[in-house]
């Protein structure tokens, strides 16, 4: 990978040092979307890479963590550069606020301590997310991720600067012109291409829950017919940083929670919730805990299947 001029024109540059612990890979490791995401990439030096779509345009900014020296180095190409990196700290979690989450003695507050480098990413960029938080509805992540790499190579922009290969999600306008052969190609069945289509036909209003308090943002979220709470929570978890945004709907977390709070091998919503209640409101960030633990409830029975929509 090239860098510099002879790439795209000279990188926009900035140095920013976190007052916290910061661990800068699994702060970031939320957005990306599968190990194949055309918009997120890592490289052999340790720097992320993510290319985006942002107020001021499309841009592509590189982060490498300077551990030793307490820093980040940032650099970013393309019309958004300044944009991205102006929201540099809030991207790295410095509007996120973990001390309110006080945890017992014993293995969760010992886990805590262990991620206390982990910050709640916002991107201040609603779309960004919304879009494969759709796609990820009632599927494996993985026929998710597929659809989602597929729709980004076919109709996604090039990322700016010597990102080669890295692409850039479609607009709202270029989302909605995405015709319907094409979204069963890439396996996304009519009822989620519609929902895509119907929220990008509203992106001025839905990017406005970015600046918005949960409640309100939810609202405006859920307001849009196919975007229940499941999407509009990993939506905000992203996009705003939510610390108490619960994946309610969730194949996996309810089991999860479950299992690590109460030692159950299966719960429901409804349980889960009762056992996240006393954390409220830093419900997400606890369950964001959880997995980054590796921990998981005993499986039975068989995976859920994939769904293949493009014979059909």
């Amino acid at each position: 990978m090239v860098t510099g001029e002879a790439a795209g024109g000279p990188a926009a540059v900035r140095r920013w040092r976190p007052d916290y612990p910061l661990d800068v890979a699994r702060t970031l490791l939320p957005l990306r979307r599968g190990p194949a995401d055309p918009a997120y990439r890592t490289t052999g030096d340790g720097a992320i890479w993510r290319a985006s779509r942002t107020p001021a345009g499309i841009g592509t900014l590189r982060v490498l963590s300077r551990p030793a020296e307490g820093a980040v180095e940032a650099s970013a190409w393309g019309p958004g550069a300044q944009w991205l990196l102006d929201r540099l700290p809030a991207l790295l979690g410095a509007e996120d606020d973990p001390a309110g989450l006080v945890l017992p003695p014993g293995p969760l507050r010992e886990a805590q301590r262990r991620a206390a480098g982990i910050r709640l990413t916002s991107t201040g960029l609603v779309l960004e997310s919304l879009v494969p938080a759709i796609l990820e509805q009632k599927v494996t992540t993985d026929e998710a991720y597929r659809a989602w790499r597929t729709l980004l190579r076919d109709f996604g922009t090039p990322a700016p600067g010597p990102a080669e290969g890295m692409r850039v999600a479609p607009s709202a306008r270029e989302w909605a012109m995405v015709p319907s052969w094409e979204w069963h190609r890439a396996g996304v069945d009519p009822k989620r291409s519609a929902t895509v289509v119907r929220a990008v036909r509203l992106a001025p209003r839905l990017e406005e829950a970015s600046a918005m308090d949960r409640a309100d943002a939810f609202d405006r979220l859920t307001a849009v017919p196919g975007i229940g709470v499941w999407t509009a929570a990993e939506t905000l978890q992203r996009s705003n940083g939510d610390p108490d945004a619960v994946s309610v709907g969730d194949f996996h977390l309810p089991n999860l929670v479950g299992w690590a709070l109460a030692g159950r091998p299966r719960s429901d919503d409804a349980q889960m919730l009762a056992l996240l209640e006393p954390y409220r409101p830093h419900r997400h960030r606890l369950c964001r805990l959880l997995l980054s633990t590796g921990t998981h409830a005993p499986r039975y029975g068989p995976r859920l299947t994939p769904n293949d929509h493009r014979g059909r």
